[in-house]
């Protein structure tokens, strides 16, 4: 007999710009289950001011063409996760103490979307294109990709969606959202967390597929190897 499933119907990320850290203390009381400054060219200090003001909620960092260097300021400031594109140095994928999620363009090909099975990330996110809605494409895409990988898949939108767009949503398979990297009260948070909540369960799409991990290293850039083991994680 199958299990209901448990945890939210999917994760919802908020999308950050970045620049000012009262942007993550609005997310720390809205109920969402992480932050993701999506901000290429935030630096390791602001990064640090907003894992502080996040407090209990994971915060990740979008990042594009990193190396080793980079990932090492952005771990010592004390995010929980990377979302880093093809483009960045392999090592990324091999540092420890951080999750690691690959970023893809809906144009990358079949082959490589399959390829991503091998990899040693947590989950994948995928952007969308300029429209300012959910469109037709997006949803045959995320299901796609979702088929093909053996990962969580998590959606960047483009717009904040309605109720039906988040069921067309829920219904490719993909894991959560992140939402655009714009100002949203607290209230509008928590009622998109409301809806999301509301969503009917639907049984997962792949039985080998595991729920998307968020992981939560406690933000303070000094983690030692016994809090490591301690570490807090969302999961659905």
């Amino acid at each position: 007999a199958s299990s209901e499933p448990k945890g939210p119907a999917m994760l919802l990320v908020v999308g950050l710009s970045g620049i000012d850290a009262r942007e993550a203390e609005a997310i720390a009381s809205s109920g969402v289950d992480a932050g993701l400054i999506l901000n290429q060219s935030s630096d390791a200090k602001i990064v640090r001011q907003m894992v502080e003001a996040a407090r209990d909620i994971p915060l990740g960092v979008f990042v594009k063409d990193i190396g080793e260097e980079g990932v090492n300021e952005l771990a010592d400031s004390g995010c929980d996760f990377l979302v880093f594109d093809i483009k960045s140095s392999a090592l990324v994928m091999h540092k420890k103490g951080i999750g690691k999620f690959l970023v893809v363009e809906a144009s990358l090909g079949e082959g490589s979307m399959r390829a991503i099975s091998a990899l040693d990330v947590d989950g994948v996110f995928i952007k969308g294109g300029e429209e300012a809605f959910v469109t037709v494409e997006h949803l045959l895409v995320y299901r796609r990709l979702n088929d093909l990988v053996d990962k969580p898949v998590m959606a960047i939108l483009p717009s904040l969606v309605t109720n039906i767009e988040l069921e067309d949503l829920q219904q490719t398979g993909i894991a959560g959202v992140v939402t655009p990297a714009v100002a949203q009260p607290t209230e509008i948070l928590a009622e998109l967390r409301k809806r999301i909540d509301d969503l009917p369960r639907v049984a997962k799409r792949r039985r080998d597929k595991v729920g998307v991990i968020l992981p939560h290293y406690g933000g303070s850039g000094d983690v030692g190897e016994e809090e490591e083991e301690e570490e807090e994680e969302e999961d659905i």
